[in-house]
């Protein structure tokens, strides 16, 4: 499989960043997205964490990185902000590259357009003086909805501090095609995030259930094959409930991985 694989902090909602980085490894990938914390999820289930507030597992994350060898390919948390002026968010930035984040993902959180671009665009900029770029998703439910939206939002900001996040579920559902996928200049694409689906339509609700790769109805092996060899696949999956804590994500997450290079393979 010419495409590596990488686990997104959704896929294993649940387990703290240093087992998200070491699981990973056992399991053949040699990337993860991280965020900066988590919230307890209730009843044992969701431990809360920060990343902000615990240097000692910052510690602990980042000697887990070296051990592995694996990196943050996306630090997640970001997003354009009525509430929240980008200058306020650069301990963040320090943190995530700090952690060696290759690049940071964002979205525009709905705001309108000018808004949102202004707002991204200053968020690129810091993320650019550390080293990173930002990768900018598009959603059904977001101002910038498709494919077309978020090409010529990066384009305004500046190709060489923005990129682009392809999620296959928004990606299908807000109408994109393969050949639009193979069209693109690899440089494009920052990331991109793996999961199958009902394909619905542009209004369908995004927190609907994100399907192990081959259980639904996007053309996932056309939508892979269409990609720049080399771009790493991280799968964005929802996890059951049954599947929460250590032990039990640690099987289903190595199902999950087993039948995604099943399908690519």
């Amino acid at each position: 499989m010419p495409h590596p694989l990488g686990i997104e902090s959704r896929t294993l909602a649940g387990m703290g960043p240093v087992e998200h980085v070491r699981l990973a490894a056992d399991l053949g990938c040699t990337r993860v997205s991280l965020g900066l914390e988590q919230q307890s999820g209730g009843n044992g289930g969701y431990p809360a964490w920060s990343l902000r507030e615990d240097a000692a597992l910052r510690r602990e994350v980042k000697a887990a990185l070296a051990d592995t060898g694996i990196c943050i390919k996306l630090g997640e948390g970001l997003a354009a902000s009525d509430m929240i002026a980008p200058a306020d968010r650069a301990a963040d930035f320090d943190l995530f590259a700090d952690l060696g984040a290759k690049r940071l993902g964002a979205h525009d959180n709905g705001l309108e357009r000018e808004q949102a671009r202004d707002q991204l665009a200053e968020l690129a900029t810091m993320a650019q003086q550390r080293g990173m770029d930002l990768s900018i998703i598009f959603a059904p439910v977001l101002t910038t909805r498709s494919l077309p939206e978020a090409l010529a939002l990066v384009r305004e900001i500046g190709e060489d501090k923005a990129s682009l996040t392809i999620d296959s579920l928004y990606f299908f559902r807000t109408g994109g095609s393969v050949r639009q996928i193979a069209d693109l200049d690899a440089a494009l694409i920052g990331h991109v995030r793996i999961c199958d689906g009902a394909l619905g339509d542009g209004e369908s609700d995004t927190r609907s259930p994100r399907l192990i790769p081959g259980e639904g109805e996007l053309p996932l092996r056309e939508f892979v094959d269409a990609l720049p060899r080399g771009k790493t696949l991280g799968i964005d999956v929802t996890l059951p409930q049954a599947a929460i804590g250590f032990e039990a994500a640690k099987d289903y997450v190595g199902e999950i991985v087993a039948r995604t290079r099943a399908l690519l393979a």
